[in-house]
């Protein structure tokens, strides 16, 4: 019992020294050379112009009273208001963000990394698997669901700039989820040998990659992307105001490309094993010799592999 303690003591300490430590870094990157950019000139409309007022008599009211030492309490209702007043001045922020190769490289961390955790919760808690789900040799990375964020994303601010209604973002959520599992399971299938899932037994499927209960998950996700999650996540990551932003975010990108490469490299050189073809240059010999057939196999546990038992 008292070492349970000591060890939900150290880890309770770890995590926060983790969570100090990202909090700290975020802050150094913030702290650079400013990055000059031309203002934009636009007229707000007045819902967003009176929200931004409301808003800033409330932080500046609220850092008054704790400066005397007088919290301020609000009750639900003023909170509520508050929270709608918080959502009208980001939805119009986002609306307009410039959206560059920065915020698509972070979304696409963020959906990678997340996606992959769900999906591992989700395989535990309904067939208690603790299988690995990772889509790159590097990282925990799954791209199918990198790939997936990004697009809903910058599909669902488009739809939201055009005011679209719930059945549209419902059914343009749908065509985005079929189109890129079709897409990467085919490619998956037919340039790597290798299968990652397969609905042919799923009631409801339409091709081996495709069905129609999976397109209604898509749907349904397409729906909170849109409302919730785009507003918040491109609202957090802004745009890059210092030039440690931008190197960070491009040494990001610059692992992510490289990582994209090697696993199809490792791919490939796994057919050629297969097929008995050998090495033809050094690189092709350094990477039988560090991503063997045991190795794939052990990484990619998901995945049908062709060839996987020889």
């Amino acid at each position: 019992m008292f070492w349970s303690l000591v060890s939900l003591l150290v880890l309770g300490l770890v995590v926060r020294g983790i969570f100090f430590l990202v909090k700290w870094f975020v802050s150094w990157l913030g702290r650079g050379k400013r990055i000059e950019r031309a203002a934009q000139d636009r007229a707000l409309p007045q819902d967003v112009r009176d929200a931004a007022k409301e808003l800033d008599f409330y932080y500046r009211l609220k850092g008054y009273r704790k400066l005397i030492g007088k919290p301020l309490r609000l009750t639900r209702a003023q909170l509520a208001v508050l929270a709608q007043r918080e959502k009208v001045v980001r939805n119009d922020r986002v609306e307009h963000m410039r959206i560059t190769w920065y915020q698509v490289v972070i979304v696409f961390i963020v959906g990678a990394v997340g996606g992959l955790f769900l999906e591992e919760g989700w395989m535990f808690l309904t067939e208690g698997l603790t299988q690995g789900r990772y889509g790159l040799v590097w990282g925990p990375f799954s791209p199918l669901y990198g790939v997936g964020a990004v697009l809903l994303t910058l599909v669902s601010r488009e739809l939201m700039r055009r005011h679209a209604k719930w059945w549209q973002i419902f059914l343009v959520s749908m065509a985005v989820g079929g189109l890129l599992e079709q897409i990467t399971g085919w490619g998956m299938e037919t340039f790597m040998g290798a299968v990652s899932w397969d609905y042919s037994t799923v009631p409801g499927h339409i091709t081996k990659w495709v069905s129609w209960p999976f397109l209604f998950f898509w749907g349904v996700i397409g729906l909170l992307w849109s409302s919730v999650i785009t507003p918040w996540l491109l609202d957090l990551i802004g745009e890059p105001t210092t030039r440690r932003q931008v190197v960070f975010v491009f040494i990001l990108a610059a692992y992510l490309a490289l990582d994209v490469f090697m696993t199809l490299a490792c791919f490939t050189r796994r057919a050629q094993r297969d097929q008995g073809i050998p090495p033809r240059n050094q690189f092709e010999e350094w990477v039988d010799a560090n991503f063997s057939n045991q190795f794939m196999s052990h990484r990619f546990e998901n995945m049908v592999i062709e060839g996987r038992g020889k």
